[in-house]
């Protein structure tokens, strides 16, 4: 895995996503091991936290090892992408998609460095 993704938990997520400081939005990655599409989205999101570096935070939750903060956004599907901005969801997209489409999806809400 990508060391510019890191992984939180339903104890961490308040934290790491919530109260993520500076106006780096929080893209977060909510799959398990057994998904298919979410296994074809990792590698993208790996270029997408090399090509944004500091201008965009990227998180991935297990949904099997961490229920609580799935079930409370309503996650019903995985692969779930949503983007946190000063804490606020801002923008979800759900299934595998292309890199393009996950670019121009995450682009609207990447800080000017």
């Amino acid at each position: 895995m990508n060391e510019r993704i890191s992984h939180v938990t339903d104890a961490s997520f308040e934290q790491d996503v919530r109260q993520a400081s500076g106006r780096q939005p929080v893209l977060v990655d909510f799959w398990a091991e057994w998904c298919g599409p979410c296994r074809m989205v990792a590698p993208v999101l790996d270029q997408l936290a090399v090509e944004n570096g500091e201008r965009l935070k990227i998180v991935k939750l297990n949904v099997d090892e961490n229920p609580q903060v799935a079930a409370a956004l309503g996650i019903r599907g995985i692969p779930t992408l949503m983007l946190f901005k000063d804490g606020e969801l801002a923008a979800t997209q759900v299934g595998a998609v292309p890199k393009a489409q996950l670019a121009a999806f995450v682009a609207p809400h990447l800080a000017a460095v």
